[in-house]
């Protein structure tokens, strides 16, 4: 369990912080997170990574907070991403960052989240799909889609 966590600790935690934005709270659900997989382990049945699988309970129990809470998160975008885009994100990443964000969150909260765990946590379509319960072709249209829009309205107000 102890290199399970090692190998995905990473990118649950991203994953986390992106959708909350409070390090304490990603910090608290991620080790809640390994203590649920830890406990329920054999019913991974390797139909996708681990860190898909992960990343699935992370979100089902950061949903459990906000639903315990009551509160309204809103999710913003960092600017200074400093991970490497990989080839799909380098277009976005010539184009002033600060624009780019400003026109993503008027986007619908889904195609955020497919850019987002697509940009800062170099997820895969399929393991993007998974988690937000989709078809890897629905994530991965969402994500060609949006980069599209936001490259052109950001072009049309030059």
């Amino acid at each position: 369990m102890e290199e399970l966590y090692k190998q995905n600790a990473k990118v649950v935690y991203h994953f986390l912080y992106s959708r909350c934005k409070d390090e304490a709270l990603a910090e608290e659900l991620l080790q809640d997170t390994f203590l649920k997989a830890f406990e329920s382990i054999e019913r991974f049945d390797g139909s996708c990574k681990i860190s898909t699988w992960l990343c699935q309970i992370a979100r089902h129990l950061l949903y459990q907070h906000w639903e315990k809470s009551k509160k309204e998160v809103t999710v913003e975008l960092k600017e200074d991403i400093s991970a490497a885009y990989d080839t799909e994100m380098q277009a976005i990443h010539k184009i002033e960052l600060a624009e780019v964000f400003d026109k993503l969150k008027q986007m619908p909260d889904e195609v955020v989240q497919v850019v987002k765990l697509r940009a800062m946590s170099d997820l895969s379509f399929r393991e993007i799909g998974e988690i937000l319960g989709k078809s890897e072709n629905w994530a991965r249209v969402t994500f060609f889609r949006a980069k599209k829009q936001l490259l052109q309205e950001v072009r049309y107000e030059d």
